[in-house]
């Protein structure tokens, strides 16, 4: 069954032919990438000394309204390729020293991206693979990707889902994010290591926004109950703001010192061990890759 011609990838379920049309994420049938790079920023095991081999995808099925990627998730830059060339960019990130091959947004491209992996991966392809994800996902396209994905690096946004609807207009994210990342664990389960690389696992990364600290800590309070210290969580303050909202003016503030401390603490208290945080100042549009897709 050819998964583009009805969509229904993602819970927005659109059911239409991406041959013809196109729906919420905006993606056609055709893989469409904006930049591909070493990529020093993501946590430490899986960007390592050399770098995490990123290749950041087209368009989103989420599009929230505070993305710094907006370039690439809500106007779509970038450059369409063929699955061959997919591959190709896959190897020759490894060639460059690569950790892991980082799929960044990739959920609308997965029938494309397993038919690559199909072909390269290991065999040609010997790096750990790394699904980098909104986990607005829906579990039968996570189950895809069984045995070719090494690594889930996925968001968990909203405990609340006027959050969710007010911010990337999807209701039930919490519920649906939450039953694909549970996939994803079956799938990779406890994490394994080799010098100080993640080979195999999973990461869930918690975003504070400023002003939902409150809304952080629920998550953090599920994900400890439910898997306790065999999932590390991501606890990240970089939030930027980089358009102005008239609607929720707390969106253009970053977090600040105390919403962040406050946010760690209650992980420490709660028993988590298993975590990684953010020192100095994250919240800065350097961090932000310079997309061009001169070398796609």
């Amino acid at each position: 069954m050819n998964l583009l011609k009805e969509c229904r990838l993602c819970p927005r379920n659109c059911g239409i032919n991406r041959y013809e049309k196109v729906g919420v994420c905006g993606a056609t049938a055709k893989v469409k990438v904006s930049h591909y790079s070493l990529h020093e920023w993501e946590e430490p095991v899986i960007s390592g000394t050399n770098g995490s081999g990123t290749v950041f995808f087209s368009h989103c099925n989420l599009k929230c309204i505070f993305c710094q990627n907006k370039k690439i998730s809500t106007d779509g830059y970038g450059k369409e390729i063929t699955n061959k060339r997919l591959g190709e960019i896959f190897l020759e990130l490894q060639d460059r020293g690569a950790h892991n091959i980082n799929l960044v947004t990739p959920t609308h491209y997965v029938p494309q991206i397993v038919k690559v992996l199909k072909t390269v991966k290991d065999k040609e392809l010997k790096i750990p693979v790394v699904y980098n994800t909104s986990s607005y996902e829906n579990v039968e396209t996570i189950k895809l990707l069984d045995g070719l994905v090494d690594i889930y690096l996925a968001d968990l946004k909203y405990f609340d889902d006027e959050l969710a609807i007010n911010y990337s207009n999807c209701k039930n994210y919490f519920d649906v994010a939450c039953k694909a990342i549970d996939e994803m664990y079956k799938q990779v389960g406890e994490a394994v290591f080799e010098n100080d690389l993640m080979k195999k696992g999973l990461i869930i990364r918690l975003l504070i926004l400023p002003g939902h600290k409150e809304d952080v800590k629920k998550i953090i309070n599920y994900v400890y109950n439910k898997y306790k210290d065999n999932v590390f969580i991501s606890i990240m303050n970089q939030y930027t703001p980089v358009t102005k909202s008239l609607v929720y003016p707390n969106l253009n503030w970053t977090v600040t010192e105390s919403e962040y401390c406050d946010v760690i603490n209650y992980a420490c208290d709660l028993g988590v061990t298993h975590a990684f945080i953010q020192e100095g100042e994250t919240a800065l549009e350097s961090f932000i890759p310079d997309f061009d897709c001169s070398n796609v």
